[in-house]
Protein backbone atom coordinates (compact mmCIF):
# COMPACT_ATOMS: atom_id res chain seq x y z
CA UNK A 1 0.00 0.00 0.00
CA UNK A 2 3.03 2.68 0.70
CA UNK A 3 4.40 1.69 -2.98
CA UNK A 4 0.71 2.64 -3.97
CA UNK A 5 0.91 6.02 -2.29
CA UNK A 6 0.31 8.91 -4.69
CA UNK A 7 3.58 10.11 -5.08
CA UNK A 8 4.39 13.71 -3.48
CA UNK A 9 5.81 15.73 -5.66
CA UNK A 10 2.52 14.44 -8.52
CA UNK A 11 0.43 16.47 -4.82
CA UNK A 12 2.73 19.45 -5.46
CA UNK A 13 2.59 19.89 -9.56
CA UNK A 14 -1.61 19.47 -8.61
CA UNK A 15 -1.50 22.00 -5.85
CA UNK A 16 0.80 24.89 -7.92
CA UNK A 17 -1.28 24.12 -11.10
CA UNK A 18 -4.54 24.92 -8.81
CA UNK A 19 -2.74 27.64 -7.96
CA UNK A 20 -2.14 29.19 -11.16
CA UNK A 21 -5.75 28.85 -12.02
CA UNK A 22 -6.83 30.65 -8.58
CA UNK A 23 -4.48 33.61 -10.00
CA UNK A 24 -5.77 34.23 -13.33
CA UNK A 25 -9.45 33.73 -12.43
CA UNK A 26 -8.82 37.02 -10.02
CA UNK A 27 -7.00 38.83 -12.76
CA UNK A 28 -9.78 37.83 -15.57
CA UNK A 29 -12.19 38.45 -13.40
CA UNK A 30 -11.45 42.02 -12.25
CA UNK A 31 -11.08 43.44 -16.09
CA UNK A 32 -14.60 41.78 -16.70
CA UNK A 33 -15.63 43.33 -13.25
CA UNK A 34 -13.71 46.67 -13.65
CA UNK A 35 -14.64 47.06 -17.83
CA UNK A 36 -19.21 46.63 -16.64
CA UNK A 37 -18.91 49.03 -13.73
CA UNK A 38 -15.92 51.45 -15.62
CA UNK A 39 -18.36 51.93 -19.02
CA UNK A 40 -21.42 52.21 -16.35
CA UNK A 41 -20.16 55.45 -15.84
CA UNK A 42 -18.52 57.29 -18.80
CA UNK A 43 -14.83 56.10 -17.72
CA UNK A 44 -12.44 57.00 -20.73
CA UNK A 45 -10.33 54.27 -22.20
CA UNK A 46 -7.17 55.85 -21.32
CA UNK A 47 -7.90 55.62 -17.40
CA UNK A 48 -9.42 52.27 -17.74
CA UNK A 49 -6.02 51.30 -19.41
CA UNK A 50 -4.73 52.95 -17.05
CA UNK A 51 -6.10 51.01 -13.64
CA UNK A 52 -6.18 47.90 -15.21
CA UNK A 53 -2.32 48.11 -15.95
CA UNK A 54 -2.05 49.15 -12.09
CA UNK A 55 -2.08 45.03 -11.23
CA UNK A 56 1.28 45.09 -13.18
CA UNK A 57 3.35 48.22 -11.18
CA UNK A 58 2.98 46.04 -7.97
CA UNK A 59 3.49 42.73 -9.82
CA UNK A 60 6.51 44.14 -11.49
CA UNK A 61 7.69 45.33 -7.73
CA UNK A 62 8.28 42.15 -6.26
CA UNK A 63 9.39 39.38 -8.91
CA UNK A 64 12.81 39.44 -8.02
CA UNK A 65 12.23 40.17 -3.85
CA UNK A 66 10.08 37.08 -5.18
CA UNK A 67 12.67 34.37 -6.17
CA UNK A 68 15.65 36.46 -3.48
CA UNK A 69 11.94 35.39 -0.26
CA UNK A 70 11.48 32.02 -1.72
CA UNK A 71 15.68 30.87 -2.03
CA UNK A 72 15.50 32.18 1.44
CA UNK A 73 13.00 31.08 3.51
CA UNK A 74 11.15 28.55 0.84
CA UNK A 75 8.90 28.32 -2.16
CA UNK A 76 5.93 26.76 0.10
CA UNK A 77 5.76 29.73 2.73
CA UNK A 78 5.83 32.80 0.22
CA UNK A 79 3.18 31.27 -1.84
CA UNK A 80 1.11 30.96 1.37
CA UNK A 81 1.59 34.72 2.68
CA UNK A 82 0.89 35.92 -1.17
CA UNK A 83 -2.35 34.26 -1.25
CA UNK A 84 -3.51 35.19 2.08
CA UNK A 85 -2.63 38.89 1.57
CA UNK A 86 -4.45 39.34 -2.01
CA UNK A 87 -7.38 37.24 -0.96
CA UNK A 88 -7.59 39.68 1.57
CA UNK A 89 -7.53 42.60 -0.34
CA UNK A 90 -10.20 41.72 -2.69
CA UNK A 91 -12.69 40.74 0.23
CA UNK A 92 -12.43 43.97 1.85
CA UNK A 93 -11.97 46.50 -1.18
CA UNK A 94 -14.97 47.64 -2.87
CA UNK A 95 -15.23 48.21 -6.37
CA UNK A 96 -16.12 51.41 -7.25
CA UNK A 97 -14.29 53.59 -9.87
CA UNK A 98 -15.15 56.50 -9.01
CA UNK A 99 -13.14 56.03 -5.98
CA UNK A 100 -9.75 56.04 -8.34
CA UNK A 101 -7.35 56.16 -5.27
CA UNK A 102 -8.71 53.23 -3.42
CA UNK A 103 -8.92 51.36 -6.63
CA UNK A 104 -5.05 52.29 -7.63
CA UNK A 105 -3.94 51.06 -3.97
CA UNK A 106 -5.53 47.81 -4.23
CA UNK A 107 -4.57 46.81 -7.75
CA UNK A 108 -1.03 47.90 -6.69
CA UNK A 109 -1.10 45.51 -3.58
CA UNK A 110 -2.57 42.54 -5.10
CA UNK A 111 0.01 42.99 -8.40
CA UNK A 112 2.55 43.04 -5.37
CA UNK A 113 1.39 39.90 -3.50
CA UNK A 114 0.77 37.75 -6.54
CA UNK A 115 4.28 38.93 -7.94
CA UNK A 116 5.90 36.54 -5.40
CA UNK A 117 3.80 34.05 -6.53
CA UNK A 118 5.81 32.35 -9.73
CA UNK A 119 9.73 32.82 -8.78
CA UNK A 120 8.12 30.45 -5.09
CA UNK A 121 6.55 28.08 -7.96
CA UNK A 122 9.53 27.48 -9.80
CA UNK A 123 11.77 27.03 -6.48
CA UNK A 124 9.21 24.49 -5.69
CA UNK A 125 9.18 22.61 -8.47
CA UNK A 126 13.06 22.89 -9.57
CA UNK A 127 13.25 20.80 -5.67
CA UNK A 128 10.95 18.71 -6.36
CA UNK A 129 10.68 17.96 -9.81
CA UNK A 130 13.25 15.63 -11.79
CA UNK A 131 14.97 16.74 -15.14
CA UNK A 132 13.12 14.22 -17.18
CA UNK A 133 9.64 15.36 -15.87
CA UNK A 134 10.24 19.01 -16.12
CA UNK A 135 8.16 20.23 -18.99
CA UNK A 136 5.09 18.63 -18.49
CA UNK A 137 4.79 19.63 -14.59
CA UNK A 138 5.82 23.44 -15.79
CA UNK A 139 3.24 23.01 -18.75
CA UNK A 140 0.33 21.55 -16.56
CA UNK A 141 1.27 24.34 -13.48
CA UNK A 142 1.12 27.08 -16.24
CA UNK A 143 -1.86 25.81 -17.69
CA UNK A 144 -3.78 26.57 -14.73
CA UNK A 145 -3.58 30.00 -15.55
CA UNK A 146 -5.18 29.59 -19.00
CA UNK A 147 -7.53 27.34 -17.67
CA UNK A 148 -8.71 29.80 -14.89
CA UNK A 149 -8.99 32.68 -17.70
CA UNK A 150 -11.44 30.50 -19.45
CA UNK A 151 -13.25 29.88 -16.55
CA UNK A 152 -13.39 33.50 -15.85
CA UNK A 153 -15.08 34.27 -18.77
CA UNK A 154 -17.21 31.45 -18.62
CA UNK A 155 -18.65 32.42 -15.38
CA UNK A 156 -17.64 35.93 -14.81
CA UNK A 157 -20.20 37.78 -17.08
CA UNK A 158 -23.30 36.14 -16.47
CA UNK A 159 -22.20 36.45 -13.10
CA UNK A 160 -21.60 40.45 -13.35
CA UNK A 161 -24.87 40.91 -14.76
CA UNK A 162 -27.18 39.07 -11.84
CA UNK A 163 -25.00 39.39 -9.33
CA UNK A 164 -23.28 42.70 -9.93
CA UNK A 165 -19.64 43.34 -10.10
CA UNK A 166 -18.71 43.39 -6.52
CA UNK A 167 -19.49 39.46 -6.56
CA UNK A 168 -16.54 38.73 -8.80
CA UNK A 169 -14.40 40.38 -5.86
CA UNK A 170 -16.28 37.88 -2.92
CA UNK A 171 -15.66 34.75 -5.11
CA UNK A 172 -11.88 35.68 -5.97
CA UNK A 173 -11.78 35.68 -1.83
CA UNK A 174 -13.48 32.63 -1.08
CA UNK A 175 -10.97 30.82 -3.61
CA UNK A 176 -7.76 32.42 -2.53
CA UNK A 177 -8.82 31.38 1.24
CA UNK A 178 -9.56 27.99 -0.02
CA UNK A 179 -6.75 27.31 -1.60
CA UNK A 180 -4.25 28.38 1.24
CA UNK A 181 -5.98 26.10 4.02
CA UNK A 182 -5.45 23.15 0.97
CA UNK A 183 -2.22 24.09 0.30
CA UNK A 184 -1.03 24.48 4.19
CA UNK A 185 -2.57 20.91 4.59
CA UNK A 186 -1.10 19.01 1.86
CA UNK A 187 2.32 21.05 0.98
CA UNK A 188 5.65 20.04 2.33
CA UNK A 189 8.82 20.80 2.01
CA UNK A 190 11.41 18.80 -0.06
CA UNK A 191 14.14 17.12 1.47
CA UNK A 192 17.20 19.67 1.70
CA UNK A 193 19.93 18.50 -0.44
CA UNK A 194 22.85 20.32 1.84
CA UNK A 195 21.77 18.74 5.14
CA UNK A 196 24.69 16.89 6.88
CA UNK A 197 24.19 13.28 5.83
CA UNK A 198 23.33 12.15 9.69
CA UNK A 199 20.24 14.23 9.83
CA UNK A 200 18.86 12.33 7.04
CA UNK A 201 16.69 9.52 6.75
CA UNK A 202 18.20 6.02 6.63
CA UNK A 203 15.74 4.97 3.66
CA UNK A 204 15.34 7.11 0.99
CA UNK A 205 12.04 7.29 -0.15
CA UNK A 206 11.46 7.16 -4.55
CA UNK A 207 10.74 10.99 -4.00
CA UNK A 208 13.10 12.04 -1.81
CA UNK A 209 15.63 10.13 -4.31
CA UNK A 210 13.57 12.01 -7.45
CA UNK A 211 13.80 15.21 -5.80
CA UNK A 212 17.68 15.01 -5.08
CA UNK A 213 18.35 14.04 -9.06
CA UNK A 214 16.33 16.76 -9.84
CA UNK A 215 18.25 20.13 -8.79
CA UNK A 216 17.32 20.56 -5.84
CA UNK A 217 17.53 24.28 -5.15
CA UNK A 218 21.28 25.73 -3.58
CA UNK A 219 21.47 26.01 -0.14
CA UNK A 220 20.34 29.34 1.61
CA UNK A 221 23.60 30.24 2.28
CA UNK A 222 24.93 29.89 -0.92
CA UNK A 223 25.97 33.19 -2.61
CA UNK A 224 23.26 34.24 -6.05
CA UNK A 225 25.19 34.75 -9.06
CA UNK A 226 23.56 38.11 -9.96
CA UNK A 227 26.10 39.04 -11.70
CA UNK A 228 26.53 35.97 -14.25
CA UNK A 229 22.74 36.04 -14.50
CA UNK A 230 22.33 39.47 -15.58
CA UNK A 231 24.96 39.32 -18.25
CA UNK A 232 23.90 35.75 -20.01
CA UNK A 233 22.90 35.38 -23.30
CA UNK A 234 20.45 32.25 -22.22
CA UNK A 235 18.84 34.15 -19.96
CA UNK A 236 18.06 37.40 -22.00
CA UNK A 237 17.23 34.94 -24.26
CA UNK A 238 14.64 33.47 -21.89
CA UNK A 239 13.57 37.19 -21.06
CA UNK A 240 12.85 38.93 -24.23
CA UNK A 241 10.46 35.89 -24.78
CA UNK A 242 8.89 36.10 -21.35
CA UNK A 243 8.00 40.05 -22.10
CA UNK A 244 6.87 39.25 -25.36
CA UNK A 245 4.29 35.94 -24.20
CA UNK A 246 2.99 37.85 -21.63
CA UNK A 247 2.77 41.51 -23.72
CA UNK A 248 0.42 39.48 -26.35
CA UNK A 249 -1.47 37.45 -23.49
CA UNK A 250 -2.17 40.66 -21.58
CA UNK A 251 -3.23 42.31 -24.24
CA UNK A 252 -5.90 39.92 -25.55
CA UNK A 253 -6.80 39.40 -22.10
CA UNK A 254 -7.74 42.89 -21.11
CA UNK A 255 -8.76 44.11 -24.29
CA UNK A 256 -10.31 41.69 -26.30
CA UNK A 257 -13.75 42.25 -24.10
CA UNK A 258 -13.65 46.15 -25.02
CA UNK A 259 -12.99 44.72 -28.45
CA UNK A 260 -15.54 42.80 -28.90
CA UNK A 261 -18.38 44.89 -27.71
CA UNK A 262 -16.63 48.05 -29.89
CA UNK A 263 -15.52 46.13 -32.74
CA UNK A 264 -18.15 43.57 -33.27
CA UNK A 265 -20.73 45.06 -31.08
CA UNK A 266 -21.10 42.18 -29.27
CA UNK A 267 -21.40 41.87 -25.35
CA UNK A 268 -19.68 39.03 -23.42
CA UNK A 269 -23.02 37.98 -22.13
CA UNK A 270 -24.07 37.15 -25.56
CA UNK A 271 -21.04 35.37 -26.73
CA UNK A 272 -21.79 31.73 -24.49
CA UNK A 273 -19.21 29.66 -24.25
CA UNK A 274 -17.14 30.77 -27.14
CA UNK A 275 -15.49 33.35 -24.81
CA UNK A 276 -13.73 31.00 -23.55
CA UNK A 277 -12.12 28.90 -26.06
CA UNK A 278 -9.07 30.62 -26.21
CA UNK A 279 -7.83 30.80 -23.42
CA UNK A 280 -8.94 27.05 -23.05
CA UNK A 281 -7.18 26.30 -26.18
CA UNK A 282 -3.94 27.62 -24.14
CA UNK A 283 -4.89 24.88 -21.62
CA UNK A 284 -4.97 22.21 -24.02
CA UNK A 285 -1.76 23.43 -26.44
CA UNK A 286 0.30 23.89 -23.17
CA UNK A 287 0.01 20.20 -21.64
CA UNK A 288 0.33 19.28 -25.25
CA UNK A 289 3.79 21.10 -25.87
CA UNK A 290 5.04 19.94 -22.32
CA UNK A 291 4.53 16.01 -23.13
CA UNK A 292 6.08 16.47 -26.62
CA UNK A 293 8.72 18.19 -24.96
CA UNK A 294 9.52 15.98 -22.90
CA UNK A 295 9.19 13.00 -24.90
CA UNK A 296 11.32 14.28 -27.85
CA UNK A 297 13.99 14.62 -24.65
CA UNK A 298 13.35 11.43 -23.03
CA UNK A 299 13.29 9.54 -25.98
CA UNK A 300 16.58 11.55 -27.79
CA UNK A 301 14.82 12.27 -30.61
CA UNK A 302 16.15 16.15 -29.82
CA UNK A 303 18.37 17.19 -27.45
CA UNK A 304 17.24 19.85 -24.50
CA UNK A 305 18.68 22.95 -26.55
CA UNK A 306 17.03 21.81 -29.72
CA UNK A 307 13.78 20.95 -28.10
CA UNK A 308 13.13 24.09 -26.54
CA UNK A 309 13.87 26.15 -29.42
CA UNK A 310 11.83 23.90 -32.13
CA UNK A 311 8.91 24.26 -29.71
CA UNK A 312 9.56 28.39 -28.80
CA UNK A 313 10.19 28.78 -32.47
CA UNK A 314 6.56 26.89 -33.44
CA UNK A 315 4.68 28.79 -30.92
CA UNK A 316 5.57 32.24 -31.38
CA UNK A 317 5.87 31.89 -34.88
CA UNK A 318 1.96 30.82 -35.63
CA UNK A 319 1.35 32.98 -32.44
CA UNK A 320 2.11 36.09 -34.97
CA UNK A 321 0.48 35.05 -37.95
CA UNK A 322 -2.76 34.53 -36.19
CA UNK A 323 -2.59 38.00 -34.64
CA UNK A 324 -2.18 39.76 -37.60
CA UNK A 325 -4.91 38.16 -39.07
CA UNK A 326 -7.50 39.10 -36.21
CA UNK A 327 -8.28 42.15 -37.46
CA UNK A 328 -9.20 40.64 -41.04
CA UNK A 329 -12.18 39.13 -39.42
CA UNK A 330 -15.17 40.97 -38.76
CA UNK A 331 -17.46 37.84 -37.62
CA UNK A 332 -17.31 36.77 -34.09
CA UNK A 333 -16.24 33.43 -34.73
CA UNK A 334 -13.26 34.50 -36.79
CA UNK A 335 -11.85 36.93 -34.05
CA UNK A 336 -12.82 33.77 -31.63
CA UNK A 337 -10.67 31.30 -34.26
CA UNK A 338 -7.82 33.88 -34.79
CA UNK A 339 -7.35 34.72 -30.55
CA UNK A 340 -7.84 31.24 -29.67
CA UNK A 341 -4.84 29.70 -32.41
CA UNK A 342 -2.29 32.78 -31.32
CA UNK A 343 -2.58 32.19 -27.80
CA UNK A 344 -2.54 28.49 -28.04
CA UNK A 345 0.30 28.37 -29.85
CA UNK A 346 1.64 31.10 -27.14
CA UNK A 347 0.89 28.39 -24.81
CA UNK A 348 2.81 25.69 -26.62
CA UNK A 349 6.19 28.08 -27.13
CA UNK A 350 6.14 27.49 -23.12
CA UNK A 351 7.77 24.23 -23.52
CA UNK A 352 10.28 26.25 -25.20
CA UNK A 353 11.36 29.28 -22.97
CA UNK A 354 9.72 28.94 -19.67
CA UNK A 355 10.49 25.47 -18.77
CA UNK A 356 14.62 26.83 -20.04
CA UNK A 357 14.87 28.44 -16.25
CA UNK A 358 15.13 25.04 -15.11
CA UNK A 359 17.12 24.26 -17.86
CA UNK A 360 20.00 26.71 -17.30
CA UNK A 361 19.62 27.37 -13.52
CA UNK A 362 18.40 24.64 -11.66
CA UNK A 363 19.35 25.53 -8.45
CA UNK A 364 18.18 29.06 -9.23
CA UNK A 365 15.48 28.69 -10.97
CA UNK A 366 13.47 30.99 -8.97
CA UNK A 367 15.69 33.62 -8.92
CA UNK A 368 16.06 33.52 -12.96
CA UNK A 369 12.41 33.22 -13.22
CA UNK A 370 12.32 36.43 -10.76
CA UNK A 371 14.14 38.20 -13.57
CA UNK A 372 12.61 37.12 -16.06
CA UNK A 373 8.99 37.71 -15.33
CA UNK A 374 10.25 41.18 -14.01
CA UNK A 375 10.37 41.56 -18.12
CA UNK A 376 7.03 39.99 -17.92
CA UNK A 377 5.14 42.28 -15.89
CA UNK A 378 6.64 45.43 -17.38
CA UNK A 379 4.93 43.89 -20.51
CA UNK A 380 1.79 43.66 -18.51
CA UNK A 381 2.47 47.73 -17.75
CA UNK A 382 3.51 48.76 -21.13
CA UNK A 383 1.00 46.33 -23.42
CA UNK A 384 -2.02 47.56 -21.40
CA UNK A 385 -1.69 51.44 -20.78
CA UNK A 386 -0.28 51.83 -24.39
CA UNK A 387 -2.76 49.61 -25.70
CA UNK A 388 -5.29 52.30 -23.72
CA UNK A 389 -3.49 55.15 -25.42
CA UNK A 390 -3.80 53.77 -28.59
CA UNK A 391 -7.04 53.94 -28.55
CA UNK A 392 -8.06 56.97 -27.26
CA UNK A 393 -5.52 58.44 -29.83
CA UNK A 394 -7.52 57.12 -32.45
CA UNK A 395 -10.59 58.25 -31.21
CA UNK A 396 -8.91 61.89 -30.75
CA UNK A 397 -8.15 61.61 -34.33
CA UNK A 398 -11.78 60.78 -34.98
CA UNK A 399 -10.77 57.08 -36.33
CA UNK A 400 -13.86 54.80 -35.63
CA UNK A 401 -13.21 52.49 -32.55
CA UNK A 402 -16.03 49.64 -34.01
CA UNK A 403 -13.80 49.62 -36.99
CA UNK A 404 -11.31 46.31 -37.17
CA UNK A 405 -9.06 48.26 -39.09
CA UNK A 406 -8.63 50.74 -36.47
CA UNK A 407 -7.45 48.19 -33.81
CA UNK A 408 -4.72 46.99 -36.51
CA UNK A 409 -1.87 48.43 -34.17
CA UNK A 410 -3.26 46.66 -31.65
CA UNK A 411 -2.73 43.16 -32.57
CA UNK A 412 0.21 43.93 -34.82
CA UNK A 413 2.73 45.00 -32.10
CA UNK A 414 2.63 41.75 -30.08
CA UNK A 415 2.51 39.99 -33.45
CA UNK A 416 6.24 41.74 -34.72
CA UNK A 417 7.32 41.22 -31.27
CA UNK A 418 6.26 37.46 -31.38
CA UNK A 419 8.91 36.98 -34.86
CA UNK A 420 11.46 39.31 -32.96
CA UNK A 421 11.93 36.81 -30.00
CA UNK A 422 11.61 33.61 -31.81
CA UNK A 423 14.78 35.19 -33.45
CA UNK A 424 16.43 35.63 -30.34
CA UNK A 425 15.80 32.69 -28.54
CA UNK A 426 16.75 30.74 -31.33
CA UNK A 427 20.20 32.02 -31.75
CA UNK A 428 21.10 32.53 -28.00
CA UNK A 429 19.22 29.90 -25.83
CA UNK A 430 20.90 26.52 -24.70
CA UNK A 431 19.51 23.50 -22.58
CA UNK A 432 22.49 22.95 -21.03
CA UNK A 433 23.16 24.16 -17.38
CA UNK A 434 24.97 27.66 -17.15
CA UNK A 435 24.63 28.12 -13.59
CA UNK A 436 25.68 25.16 -11.40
Amino acid sequence: MTRMKFPKRYVIVLLTFICTNVCYIERVGFSIAYTVAADAIGVNQANKGMILSMFYYGYVLSQIPGGWAAQRIGGRRVLLLSFILWSLICGLIPLDPNRMTILVLSRLFVGVAQGFIFPAIHTVLAQWVPPQERSRSVSLTTSGMYLGAACGMLFFPSLVKNMGPQSVFFVEAVLGVVWSVIWLKFSSDPPRTDLPKVSMPKVASRDTIKAQAGGVVAPRTVKIPWRRIIFSLPVWAIVVNNFTFHYALYVLMNWLPTYFELGLGLSLQDMGSSKMLPYFNMFIFSNIGGAVADHLITRRILSITKTRKLLNTIGFVVSAFALMALPLFSTPSGTVMCSAISLGFLALGRAGFAVNHMDVAPKFAGIVMGVSNTAGTLAGIVGVGLTGNILEGAKASNKDLTSSETWKTVFFVPAYLCIFSSVIFFIFSTGEKVFE
